[in-house]
């Protein structure tokens, strides 16, 4: 079963009030998807609108268009499922699913969808807000529910930083609104690894990837890490789960993206788990050990504004420490498990 959880595909939902800036934002995933086939599931209020059409007609069959209203009111689980078993289906070849919601969608009723279905090839993968930092005070005046939104939130995108007189106090009323990671952009350009996996272009010999059939024009920056920084850590030490767990329940605001493996060694000799957090939001799969794989814990993090030597001094401290009683401590896992999905009592999900 952990190999079929691994293969998983995740789910991302994409949600923000109208004119927030999501399209926009989902375009320019499209285009710098790094090699990865994004199915992206885009549901329009009213009017279809150009860019969603423009996506659609980009992605041609791995794209499905919603023109029958507000995706969490309109569209039922089993509904839902239908759209999701198409991009799930192995002959699709979709890496990452995008869910970009309507204006008017309720977030947590769409995850609740996501997490309600019936598709064993699929997993949630996070809720990812946008927001318009020129436009924040009247978008909440009109909508107070954003505060809500904002709170549940794994990802803040503050959109059109540029445009906003006041940036910084809008960046900073919207980090007292969420416990997630708070991301100021322009022009909806995020860098796709805050949110799923690339697969390198090379992968995909003898098939054009969507980056293959578009010319990024000068509108979009060379080098989408240029800003951020990049942490990583290999260790040939398991891992201390209690230590750990300390470790990414005081992860910094500006730690966007935590992804690799971790080896807990004792804990649990015969798996790994794969980890994936995007703000705060955080999952552990197990895998059984590839045959003859080196038992590393390999992680990669990406943040601005971090300290990455004191970071790093942190993540080191993780290791070893309670090997010598693993056997004895059952209760060490806890911790990790309760991020596993199928676990009771999962947290971060509403």
């Amino acid at each position: 079963m952990a190999n079929s959880r691994n293969a998983q595909i995740p789910v991302v939902v994409l949600a923000g009030f109208l004119g927030s800036g999501k399209t926009t934002l989902l375009n320019h995933l499209l285009h710098r998807s790094g090699g990865s086939r994004i199915g992206a599931v885009v549901n329009d209020f009213g009017s279809i609108e150009i860019d969603a059409m423009a996506v659609a007609g980009a992605l041609g069959d791995s794209t499905v268009s919603l023109g029958n209203g507000c995706l969490c009111c309109a569209v039922d689980a089993s509904e839902l499922d239908t759209y999701l078993a198409r991009l799930a289906a192995p002959a699709a070849g979709i890496d990452v699913i995008v869910i970009e919601a309507s204006g008017l969608a309720e977030p947590q009723e769409l995850v609740r969808m996501v997490l309600a279905s019936e598709q064993p090839e699929i997993r949630y993968g996070g809720l990812v807000e946008v927001v318009d930092a020129a436009e924040f005070d009247d978008t909440r005046a009109r909508h107070p529910e954003i505060d809500r939104h904002l709170a549940l939130a794994d990802l803040v995108v503050v959109n059109k930083f540029d445009r906003a007189p006041d940036a910084d106090r809008v960046l900073a009323l919207v980090h007292g609104l969420t416990e997630g990671a708070v991301l100021p952009a322009t022009y909806g350009r995020v860098d796709p690894e805050f949110l799923f996996d690339c697969r390198p272009s090379e992968e995909r010999v003898g098939q054009l990837s969507f980056d293959d059939l578009h010319d990024h024009g000068e509108h979009d920056p060379a080098h989408l890490h240029s800003g951020y920084e990049t942490l990583s850590l290999t260790s040939d030490a398991p891992m201390d789960p209690r230590a750990l767990m300390r470790f990414l329940d005081a992860r910094p605001e500006g730690l966007y993206r935590i992804k690799g493996y971790v080896d807990f060694g004792a804990h649990d000799p015969a798996n790994r788990y794969a980890v994936h957090a995007v703000g705060r939001f955080l999952r552990f799969l197990p895998e059984p050990w590839p045959s003859g794989a080196d038992r590393l814990t390999q992680l990669v993090l990406i943040g601005t504004g971090i300290d990455a030597d004191a970071l790093a001094k942190e993540l080191d401290a993780c290791r070893g420490g309670a090997e010598e009683t693993a056997g004895n401590d059952e209760q060490a896992m806890w911790g990790v498990l309760r991020y596993v999905p199928g676990s009771e009592d999962e947290p971060g999900t509403p």
